[in-house]
Order: structure tokens, then sequence, then C-alpha cells
């Protein structure tokens, strides 16, 4: 066992952000297979997109479990778990030809992004930070998960330009085992401090349901779920069915992007880009000011930004303006919401209580992926599920407001 350090780099936040990269990097493709997909089998949008909400819906079962599983039997064999369900998901996807076989995989692969996913890698990070660098480092392993999703989208539409989609799948399957090597460096840290090993995983649980501020940032995680699930899973086939098009002479061009569908894969991209940053800074400003109320500020940010997008002209400048400012929001809720949870119900079963919060986002993503596919096939447009994205932000900021952030000694919120 090792003790939280002063250092901020510490070995498990460099190999819990590697293996976080790698996840993300795959699990922030599948939008790029939304077309592919659909074209081959003929199917209507909304089967491959209720396969992916699937995943997004297992995503956030799996996420308390396996949290659970690594406080009870051990982080590092959560993760081998999760790896190995990813793997096995990947390839049975490959074999997936009709939309429910392909739904049911999805189950697999959703926990498999669990097992190698935030609540059981933030919980470790956490864990091995101290309480000075505790915010920043949250924030630089999520980043690290977002830098997975600047690779993962081009890099999938590079591979599809020379392999069948299924090729390009299984290529998957076998980086997310690779991810493995870096176990080692996910040495166990000391699980929290002797008060909190006192109370049982029951009690503390208990403790946090009772707590109303514990139901607001369970309620407020919803739509940041929604609106990463629906942008992640449709906003490449939303670029190339409504962008308009690329200057043949201009800037995109002379990068290689000739055509929208090779714009929605770099607009994720630039997404997590822009994500990289935002979510440090958001893990820097943690540590100084008041959770809650950034939360509430991101939320609002977001809720303007989609809301001007979708009333002005979809053109390659607007999406590009649009996937920075985003990306800059994108994530930065993952360290804040992550922290305030530690802050508030402490470390030694942080990673349960993120991960039923997390089960919030989820249920918010699953909507948000299935409702895009739905409501496409339905009206023929994406403008709908849109703006219930757009009044589920403003929800979220607005939510975020009344959360006691104070703790007293016994780690409940205080009554002042």
């Amino acid at each position: 066992m090792t003790k939280s350090t002063n250092s901020i780099f510490t070995p498990v936040l460099i190999g819990g952000s590697i293996i976080l990269m790698v996840g993300f990097a795959i699990r922030a493709s599948f939008g790029v297979f939304q077309i592919p997909i659909a074209e081959d089998f003929s199917w209507p949008r909304a089967e491959f997109s209720l396969a992916i909400a699937i995943q997004n819906l297992f995503w956030g079962i799996g996420q308390p479990l396996f949290s659970a599983i690594g406080e009870r039997f051990g982080d590092r064999r959560a993760i081998i778990l999760g790896s190995f369900c990813y793997a096995v998901g990947l390839v049975f996807m490959t074999l997936s030809a009709t939309p429910g076989s392909m739904q049911a995989v999805n189950m697999l692969i959703g926990f498999g992004v669990a097992g190698m996913g935030f609540g059981v890698i933030l919980a470790m990070v956490g864990r091995a930070a101290s309480d000075k660098h505790r915010s920043l480092a949250l924030g630089l392993a999520t980043a690290a998960g977002s830098l997975g999703q600047v690779v993962g989208p081009p890099f999938a539409e590079v591979l599809l330009r020379s392999y069948q989609w299924e090729t390009v799948i299984l290529i998957f399957a076998a980086i997310s085992l690779a991810a493995l090597v870096f176990l080692p460096m996910m040495r166990a840290p000391e699980m929290a401090s002797k008060a909190e090993l006192q109370d049982s995983m029951g009690t503390v649980l208990r403790r946090a349901f009772k707590d109303p501020s514990y139901t607001m940032i369970f309620l407020g995680f919803f739509s940041c779920g929604y609106q990463l699930g629906f942008t992640t899973a449709h906003f490449p086939a939303f670029v190339t069915e409504l962008c308009g098009p690329i200057d043949p002479n201009g800037v995109l061009a002379g990068l290689g992007i000739t055509t929208t569908s090779a714009l929605g894969a770099v607009a994720l991209g630039l997404v997590g880009l822009a994500n990289i940053v935002g979510t440090i800074y958001a893990g820097y400003l943690g540590n100084f000011f008041p959770r809650k109320y950034l939360l509430a500020l991101i939320y609002t940010g977001r809720t303007i930004a989609a809301a001007v997008f979708i009333l002005m002209p979809i053109t390659p400048a607007s999406v590009i303006v649009f996937s920075l400012v985003m990306g800059a929001l994108w994530l930065a809720t993952v360290p804040l919401t992550s922290g305030l949870v530690a802050h508030l119900y402490g470390l030694r079963y942080m990673g349960t209580l993120y991960g039923v919060v997390f089960f919030s986002h989820q249920v918010g993503g699953f909507l948000g992926v299935w409702l895009g596919g739905r409501l496409y096939d339905i009206y023929g447009d994406y403008t709908l599920v849109w703006w219930i994205g757009v009044g589920v932000g403003a929800f979220s900021a607005l939510v975020h407001l009344p959360i006691r952030e104070n703790r007293d000694d016994q780690g409940l919120p205080s009554a002042a």
C-alpha cells in the first residue's frame, strides 16, 4: 500500500491517464461508425443509435458495480475485468448482423467502458493525491480521457478509408487489451483516513442518499450525459448532412479536410482537444472556488453555446467554433463533480458514490443517443433533440446552486 503524495504526477495518475485515454479513444469513435454500419445493413438510423444508447446505459449501470468491485476486491482486478469485457464485446460486435444482436453486445461493451472508466480510475487517482493537488490531479486524469477523443475519431476515420468497419473494430479490441501493459503502475494507494475506514459502504451510501445535496448532484449530472451522448454519437452525421460545403481553396481543404464527413470526425477531435485545456483548468479552479458555482457556470455556457449554434447557419466555420467552445466545457464537469463527492463523503467509497452519480449521467447519455436516432427517423433532422439538450442544460445550471458544499468533522454536509 502506498500513501498519498505531495507530487501531482504519481504513477497512479500516469498509468490511469493512459488507460482512460485508450478507453475513451475507442468509445468516442462510435459516432464515426454510424453511417457505415447503417449503410451496410440498411438499418434505420435509430437502430445503431439504440445500440450506442444501450452502451451508455450499461456503462452507467456498470460504473458503481465496477467501483464496488474495485473497493472490495482490488482496483486493478476491476480494470482487468473491464478491459476483457471491452475486447470481447467489440469482437462480438463485428459478428452482429441484426439490430438486436448489435444492441445486446453493446451491453457488454458498456461494462467494458465502465471498468476502464472514470469511477475506478478517478477514485485511485484521488486517493493517491494530496488534498492540495487532488482537484488538479482529477482534472489531469479526465483530460487524458479527452485526449483519447482527440485521436480516436480521426484515427477511426483514417482506418475506415482502408479497411471495412469490422476490421477497424477488431483493431480497437486489440488496443483495449494492450492498455493493460500500464496496469503495474496502478499500485493501490492507501484507501482513506482511519475515521473513514470505520464506516461500512452501506452506512456511507445511506448517509449520501439521505442528503439533498447528493440528490442534486445526481440530477444535475443528467444533462452532461445527454449532451455528451448525443454529440458523440450523432455530431459526425449531423455535420456530414447539414454543414455547408467546404471551400476547395480554403484552409480546411489545405489540411486535407475536403468532405463534411471528414470534418465531422475532426470536429469530435477538436472537442477533445479543447477539453484538455478546459478540464485541467476546471480542476485547477476547483482548488480555489466552490465547485457548485463552477458547475453552474459550465452548464450555463453549454446551454448558450448550443442555442446559438443551432440558431445560426451550419457552416464549416461555425462547426469548428462550436466544437472548440463545447470542448472547453465538455468534461470539465467530471473533476468538479467527482471532487465534490470526495469532499462531501470522503475517499473510502468515492468510486462507488461517484459511480451512482455517474449512472444519472449515463441515463442522460442513453436518452441523448437514442432520441437522436429516433427523432431523426421521425422528423428527418436533429432539431428537436438538440433543443431538449438546451433545456436540460439550463436545468443543471440551476439545480447545482442550492448544494451545500461545506463539510463538518463527521464527513456530513454542514447544517449552515
